[in-house]
C-alpha cells in the first residue's frame, strides 16, 4: 500500500514524474504511471482528495502554488513534471512559472482554452495539453464515420484504426494500391482471433479484418468514407 507524505516531508524521487492536482485528468496519469511502474509523487492541496488517492499512490499534502513547498518537496530531483491543474487559471500559471523557476526539465500543462494555452507557453511549459478539446474531437471523427479509433499525432498525421474498404478486400496491399490512389498507408492487420500484425506489401486483407492506416487526416477521412 502505497503511504502518503505531508507537507514537510522531502520526496527521495531520482529523475521520477511529480503530478501536481489530482483532479480526473490528474489522477488518471498519475495513477497510470504508479501502474507501469514509473516513479510518480501526487501533490494536492485538498486534504479530501489527499485521504482519497493516500492508498493508491505516493502523495503529498501541499500547496505548489507556493515555491517553497515545492522546494521543501524536492522538486529539482524531478526530470517531468504533469500540471493537472486546469480550472482555477491563476493557479495553473503560479504552478507552472514555479517550475520554470526552478528548471524543470518537461513540464506538461493541462489548458482549458487556446488563450491558457498561450499563456502557458509563453512563461515556459514545454508541453500544453488540452484534453477536453482532444477528446471532443477525436470522438466527433469516431461517431461521424467508420473509424473505430482516431490518434492524431502531430500537424494533422495521423493513424487510425477502421474497417477496410470493399475495394482492399481479397487483395494484397500491393494489389489494392492504397497508397497511389489515396496517400494512406496501411501499417497494420488484425484478422480475427490473431494478434496484429506489420504490413507489407503481400499481406492480404479479408473483409473481416481490422486495418491500421496512417497518413495526413483528411485523407483518411477520404479513404474511411470508401464504400
Amino acid at each position: 500500500m502505497a503511504a502518503s507524505r505531508r507537507g514537510g516531508e522531502k520526496a527521495t524521487s531520482d529523475a521520477g514524474v511529480l503530478v501536481i492536482g489530482l483532479g480526473r485528468f490528474g489522477a488518471a496519469i498519475a495513477l497510470t504511471l504508479d501502474r507501469l511502474g514509473q516513479d510518480v509523487l501526487a501533490v494536492e492541496k485538498n486534504p479530501t482528495l489527499v485521504a482519497h488517492f493516500s492508498d493508491r499512490l505516493p502523495i503529498v499534502e501541499a500547496d505548489a502554488t507556493n515555491p517553497d513547498a515545492l522546494e521543501q518537496l524536492g522538486v529539482r530531483d524531478f526530470s517531468v513534471a504533469v500540471v493537472g491543474v486546469g480550472t482555477a487559471l491563476e493557479s495553473s500559471v503560479l504552478v507552472t512559472g514555479n517550475l520554470v523557476d526552478v528548471g524543470t526539465p518537461q513540464i506538461w500543462a493541462k489548458a482549458i482554452s487556446a488563450e491558457h494555452g498561450r499563456i502557458l507557453q509563453r512563461i515556459g511549459a514545454h508541453h500544453v495539453v488540452f484534453p477536453e478539446f482532444d477528446a471532443g474531437s477525436r470522438v466527433a471523427h469516431l461517431v461521424s464515420g467508420k473509424l473505430m479509433d482516431y490518434i492524431e499525432v502531430e500537424d494533422g498525421f495521423t493513424i487510425v484504426k477502421m474497417r477496410p474498404p470493399r475495394e482492399t478486400q481479397g487483395f494484397t496491399i500491393a494489389q489494392s494500391r492504397v497508397r497511389e490512389k489515396y496517400g494512406v498507408t496501411i501499417i497494420g492487420v488484425k484478422s480475427p482471433g490473431m494478434d496484429f500484425v506489420y504490413a507489407d506489401p503481400e499481406t492480404r486483407i479479408s473483409a473481416n479484418d481490422l486495418i491500421i492506416v496512417s497518413g495526413h487526416s483528411e485523407l483518411l477521412e477520404r479513404f474511411a468514407a470508401r464504400p
